[in-house]
């Protein structure tokens, strides 16, 4: 399949004043409540213009509250949200101009053609009839969706949709793009192909704020990464410098295929003593492995069998690698992705 971003994408509003130096969205200690929950507690960061920024963290941490308040679809409680300069709160029109938003639940009317949802959407977006046409025929095209275009929204397979969906938010040509989770569901190939629509819509111009569950969909896509929990941004940064933070190379060791917590947790003390090892993590997710950081230069694997051997251990698994995304996200929400998923 070939995917190209035509002419009509390319050209960005020229009235907008903003190049890659410059700030396209801030947000400054944002806080949302309902009720007695606190969604948002207090969130701040700042996304450049023409970057692809990724938002990482727990279930319920308040990525999607983030991103509603931003899109003007909730009221904050407090904070400064900005887009290209322009006030979220006090000028939610001008803003909703500047964005395109693409939810995680799609929510498509299956009895409608591809084309007549987006018909419908230039309406909503108060096209002209011939700026609609133009657009339509333009985002089709880009996002490989002709041949689809005049079938029932119901024949579609997961990652049709999710396309038709991003081409709605595509529709009035947006200088920012939020993208709530947009490969949840889809299968390898699916989502292979949203990586490189995404990655052609930053060379285009636009600048891409992104959630998602999958460590290493941000990894490839971000500039830059903050990770919320809380409620709150707890680490921020590039995937690489984040990943230099951890400060060693990764172990990951199994004891045996189930090893039972109390001696995960013994052999884990032990194992602190050794003066290669920086830190030890237990994963109960993945049958009570332990996850360690190490001295990058020494030579771990061999120090930690001799540790085993003498506690008369056997060893099922062991595997040394450079820092990733998710030995970052253990490190500073405590939980694996499996865990905070749940």
């Amino acid at each position: 399949m070939g995917i190209a971003i035509d002419n009509e994408i390319q050209a960005k509003p020229s009235n907008t004043g903003l190049n890659s130096n410059e700030i396209a969205i801030v947000i400054q200690n944002l806080k949302k409540r309902y009720g007695t929950v606190d969604a948002v507690k207090n969130v701040s960061l700042e996304v450049r213009s023409g970057e692809i920024f990724g938002l990482l963290g727990p279930n319920g941490t308040g990525k999607t509250t983030t991103l509603r308040c931003l899109c003007t679809l909730v009221q904050p409680d407090e904070g400064l949200l900005e887009v290209c300069g322009i006030s979220v709160t006090q000028n939610p029109a001008a803003v909703r101009q500047r964005l395109g938003y693409v939810a995680q639940e799609v929510a498509l009317d299956k009895m409608m053609t591809g084309r007549e949802l987006l018909e419908m959407h230039g309406d909503l977006y108060h096209l002209s009839k011939g700026q609609r046409t133009d657009r339509i025929q333009a985002v089709l095209t880009t996002l490989d969706l002709m041949e689809y275009a005049d079938r029932l929204i119901g024949t579609y397979s997961g990652g049709l949709k999710k396309r038709l969906d991003l081409a709605a938010g595509l529709l009035h040509n947006p200088q920012i793009l939020v993208l709530d989770e947009p490969t949840a569901g889809l299968d390898i190939e699916s989502r292979q192909i949203m990586w490189t629509l995404i990655r052609q819509l930053q060379q285009s111009g636009t600048t891409i704020l992104i959630t998602s569950h999958y460590l290493e969909e941000i990894d490839a896509l971000a500039d830059r990464v903050a990770i919320l929990d809380g409620g709150t941004v707890i680490a921020s940064g590039s995937p690489q410098d984040l990943k230099k933070s951890i400060g060693g190379d990764r172990v990951t060791l199994r004891i045996r295929e189930f090893t039972p917590l109390s001696e995960a947790t013994q052999v884990r003390e032990q194992l602190l003593n050794l003066d290669v090892v920086k830190s030890v993590t237990l994963n109960e997710f993945q049958g009570n492995s332990l996850n360690l950081v190490v001295e990058a230069e020494a030579d771990v694997l061999t120090q930690i069998e001799s540790k085993l051997n003498s506690l008369n251990l056997p060893l099922f698994g062991i595997s040394r690698s450079q820092p990733s995304l998710e030995d970052v996200y253990l490190a500073v929400t405590g939980k694996c992705v499996s865990e905070s998923l749940n």
